[in-house]
C-alpha cells in the first residue's frame, strides 16, 4: 500500500557523492522513484555519473555538487544547499554519506528553525565509529538498513536516542529475480558457453563480489579445492572479481587456484549483466565477505531465484541466512565447517523460503511512510 498522500506534495532532496554505482545509489534511485509515484517531488544533489540517467527517467531532478569530495573547497557548497533548502521550500533532506550529511548538517543548521526542512540520515555500512562518522547518527530520523546495523549504532554511539533509529531493511523486486528450475541446464549451457571452465555435470559454485580481498575469493577457492579433493567435480565462477584496477590481486588469485591444482576449474571474470541468469545456473551461491557487511542482498536476490546461500554468519549476511537458511550459515572463518555445510547443501537443499519478506516495495512504503510521520510531528508541533 502506497503512503498516504498529503495536501501538499512533499519536496525531498537526498544527498550522496556520486550516482556511479552500489547499494547507496541504488537505495536513492529506488526512494526517488517512490516519491515520484506518490505525488511528491525528489531532488537529489550529487556530483553525477553513469546512473543520471536512471535517474532523470524516474521524473526526479538533478542538481550537480560536489558535495563528496574531501576538500576545504567542499564547504564552499553550504550556502548553495542552504538557498536550494529555502527556494525550494524542501521538507526533508535525507544524507546517505558521511561528508553530504556534514555539509547538509551545516546547511540546516544555518536556517531558521520555523523553515529549516527536517533531517534525515541512513546508516548504509559499518564505518568505523568516529566524530567523522557519528554525524550519520544525528539524523532526527536514522535508517538502519538492518539491525546489525541497529546493534552497531546503539553500540558504537550510546548517547543516540533509540526512538530515532529505524529499521527499514533493503529489499529487492521479486519480479527480477523470479523462481527458476533447479537444475537449470540451458542457463548452465550459455554460462559454460562463455566461460569453458564452468562446462561440466558436477555443481556450480557462484561467488558474485567486486575485486577486493574482502570478498573472500581465497575461502572460496580453498573450498573448491577440498570439494574436488573429496571428488567433487566442481566449478567456481567469481564475477565481479576481474577489474582492470585489480591486475595484482587477480594475478595473486590465478596462482592461489593453480598452486591448489584447480586453474581449469575457475573462472575469475568482470561483473556479469545477467546476474539472476547466474545465479539460475549455479548450484550454491556464497557469501564469504572477511569484512561483516550492513545488510546482504545477495542473499536475498539468491534465495528468490531459488539457490540456496553459504556464508560467514557475521553482520548483515548472517543476520539474514539465521532468518532465512539457518543450513547456510558458518560461523566466519571455520574452514572445516564450511567444507562441511557445502557438502550437505550440495547433497539435499533444504526447503527455501517461498516469499522475500525483503522486497523494494516494502522498502519504499516504510521510508515513505516515515516521511509522513516526520512531516506531520512537526505541523502537529507547529498547531
Amino acid at each position: 500500500m502506497a503512503a498516504t498522500r498529503k495536501a501538499r506534495p512533499l519536496t525531498v532532496v537526498q544527498l550522496l557523492p556520486a550516482l556511479e554505482s552500489g547499494g547507496v545509489e541504488r537505495s536513492t534511485l529506488e526512494i526517488a522513484d517512490a516519491l515520484v509515484r506518490a505525488g511528491h517531488r525528489a531532488i537529489v544533489v550529487s556530483a553525477g555519473g553513469r546512473l543520471l540517467p536512471a535517474l532523470r527517467e524516474t521524473g526526479a531532478e538533478h542538481v550537480e555538487l560536489d558535495i563528496g569530495r574531501k576538500s576545504l573547497l567542499t564547504l564552499q557548497h553550504v550556502r548553495t544547499l542552504r538557498r536550494l533548502f529555502a527556494d525550494e521550500r524542501v521538507d526533508i533532506v535525507h544524507a546517505r554519506s558521511r561528508l553530504p550529511a556534514w555539509i547538509g548538517w551545516l546547511a540546516l543548521r544555518g536556517m531558521p528553525a520555523t523553515s529549516r526542512p527536517r533531517f534525515v540520515t541512513t546508516v548504509h555500512g559499518l564505518n568505523s565509529p568516529s566524530r567523522y562518522s557519528a554525524i550519520m547518527v544525528r539524523g532526527e530520523r536514522v535508517v538502519c538498513v538492518s539491525e546489525t546495523v541497529r546493534e552497531y549504532v546503539l553500540r558504537h554511539y550510546p548517547k543516540t536516542d533509540p526512538t530515532t533509529l529505524h529499521v527499514i531493511p533493503r529489499g529487492i523486486d521479486p519480479t527480477q529475480f523470479p523462481r527458476r528450475a533447479s537444475p537449470d541446464r540451458d542457463s548452465r549451457e550459455r554460462i559454460a558457453s562463455l566461460h569453458p571452465q564452468l562446462a561440466g555435470d558436477g555443481p556450480l559454485l557462484l561467488l558474485p563480489g567486486r575485486g577486493t580481498r574482502l570478498k573472500g575469493h581465497a575461502d572460496a577457492l580453498a573450498l573448491l579445492g577440498n570439494l574436488r579433493a573429496d571428488g567433487i567435480d566442481a566449478r567456481l565462477w567469481m564475477p565481479g572479481a576481474r577489474e582492470a584496477a585489480r591486475a595484482d590481486y587477480i594475478a595473486e588469485l590465478e596462482a592461489d587456484a593453480t598452486r591448489r591444482g584447480i586453474a581449469d576449474a575457475v573462472a575469475i571474470t568482470p561483473p556479469t549483466a545477467a546476474i539472476v541468469e547466474a545465479y539460475a545456473a549455479s548450484d550454491l551461491v556464497l557469501q564469504l565477505s572477511r569484512k561483516p557487511e550492513a545488510f546482504g542482498r545477495t542473499v536475498v536476490e539468491a534465495l528468490s531465484v531459488g539457490r540456496p546461500v553459504l556464508g560467514w554468519a557475521h553482520g548483515g549476511v548472517g543476520e539474514l541466512l539465521r532468518e532465512l537458511l539457518p543450513d547456510g550459515a558458518v560461523a566466519p572463518f571455520d574452514d572445516a565447517l564450511l567444507e562441511q555445510r557445502a557438502h550437505a547443501l550440495l547433497a539435499q537443499c533444504p526447503p527455501l523460503p517461498a516469499t522475500m519478506p525483503c522486497t523494494l516495495q516494502a522498502m519504499q512504503d516504510a521510508t515513505l511512510a516515515m516521511y509522513d510521520d516526520l512531516v506531520d510531528d512537526e505541523r502537529n508541533r507547529q498547531h
